[in-house]
């Protein structure tokens, strides 16, 4: 969603979707001013053995706007993206990327098996993308 549908998130599901009871509980718990964290959401996730995509759903449902990305993406203030490309790129993991597109795309999943495969940090991958020209895309909160 662009910054004019910054507040709006609910438009981006179907009418009439329901806000879960457990999520909405934790998502009141653990934010401020309307901003939840990627990783919190995440963490309430595993917490309640929920997908991130329903937190994400539902934090749209709440439009609550999400922040901190952990591959860097999106929600760190005017800068928006924290993420920078590499000089150089390890072959492995350039192969390791390239392999896991989807339709020329990283989706934000692969992106963290990965970098789990490879015992990185999840923003390493990112730049690494960066440097390839390989977007990342989808999100698995549904941000983008």
């Amino acid at each position: 969603m662009t910054d004019e549908d910054a507040g709006h998130y609910a438009r981006k599901h179907a009418q009439g979707t329901r806000v879960n009871p457990a999520i909405r509980d934790a998502l009141l718990e653990r934010t401020k001013d309307g901003k939840l964290p990627c990783a919190i959401a995440f963490d309430i996730a595993k917490r309640l053995g929920v997908s991130p995509g329903q937190v994400g759903q539902t934090a749209d449902l709440m439009e609550l706007r999400l922040v901190k990305c952990q591959l860097g993406l999106f929600g760190y203030g005017r800068r928006k993206s924290i993420v920078k490309s590499v000089a150089s790129v390890n072959p492995e993991l350039k192969k390791a990327i390239l392999e896991a597109l989807i339709n020329d795309r990283l989706p934000c999943r692969r992106a963290w098996e990965i970098a789990a495969a490879f015992g990185i940090h999840k923003l390493r991958v990112s730049a690494v993308c960066n440097a390839l020209g390989v977007r990342i895309k989808p999100c698995q909160l549904g941000a983008f």
